[in-house]
């Protein structure tokens, strides 16, 4: 074998050894970032637990309570594992935040140099967008869910719901709300990829309004019109933001 080849073996092999490492730095990234998420739901789990009676009392039982639900704990230590589950959930949306920081400063080393300095307004934007998802669906959605499942059906049969039950949609619905805020962040990623453009997003407009009324029908707890819009328009708010996001990323691109 010549020295030329035996050298570019070694080139390949060191190659090789430097992309294996910046793998494993970015395994090890990842790890502390992960950790840092875990440190901050803590934090707010615990702050939460401080405040626990309050946040079941007047705030998560509020839509049962004002639509005339009745509620049940039907395990012998339901609420003990209610109160955890409620600051775990707490602590998950008052590090939400943190969390997006954590996920930006991980995808960083991927940005271009004048695109870093915009991660603090993104954070905060993504923050924003997904704590108006959890205010839209307890201030709107909840309360028609509530009142539509607590009335439903015959005066024969009382309707009284396990708080396990209860919980967990009260705690789906919130989530699925904030993920669904995050429709103008995730127009910004395809756009950056280039997998979405605006002149796309406005040419379908028309299955887009569609398929909305689609999903605030199928979402919706009520089979009236009213509850329907109530739950399509912030949806068609949010498809024209995306677009707006998506020519500026686009433009800057």
């Amino acid at each position: 074998m010549s020295k030329e080849k035996v050298l570019s073996d070694n080139n390949i092999e060191e190659v090789d050894s430097e992309h294996e490492m910046t793998f494993m730095e970015h395994l090890e990234e990842l790890r502390w970032r992960i950790i840092y998420m875990v440190i901050g739901i803590l934090i707010g789990a615990i702050l939460c637990f401080v405040f626990i009676d309050f946040l079941v009392e007047k705030v998560l039982l509020q839509p049962a309570v004002k639509s005339g639900a009745q509620l049940q704990n039907l395990k012998p230590f339901g609420q003990i594992f209610l109160y955890f589950q409620v600051a775990i959930m707490g602590g998950i949306i008052i590090s939400i935040p943190n969390i997006f920081l954590q996920i930006w400063k991980f995808i960083s080393p991927a940005l271009e140099k004048h695109e870093k300095k915009y991660i603090l307004a993104i954070v905060m934007f993504s923050s924003l967008c997904f704590l108006s998802g959890i205010i839209f669906a307890y201030f709107v959605m909840l309360p028609l869910t509530m009142d539509f499942a607590a009335h439903f059906g015959t005066e024969a049969i009382k309707n009284e719901f396990a708080i396990d039950e209860y919980m967990a949609i009260i705690f789906s619905v919130m989530l699925a709300a904030g993920l669904i805020f995050e429709l103008p962040m995730i127009s910004f990623f395809l756009t950056k990829l280039g997998i979405l453009t605006p002149d796309f997003m406005r040419k379908y407009r028309k299955h887009a309004i569609v398929a909305i009324m689609f999903f605030a029908a199928l979402l919706s707890p009520g089979t009236d019109p009213v509850s329907q819009i109530v739950l399509a328009v912030p949806l068609f708010f949010l498809y024209e933001i995306s677009i707006f996001i998506s020519k500026i990323t686009q433009k800057k691109s």
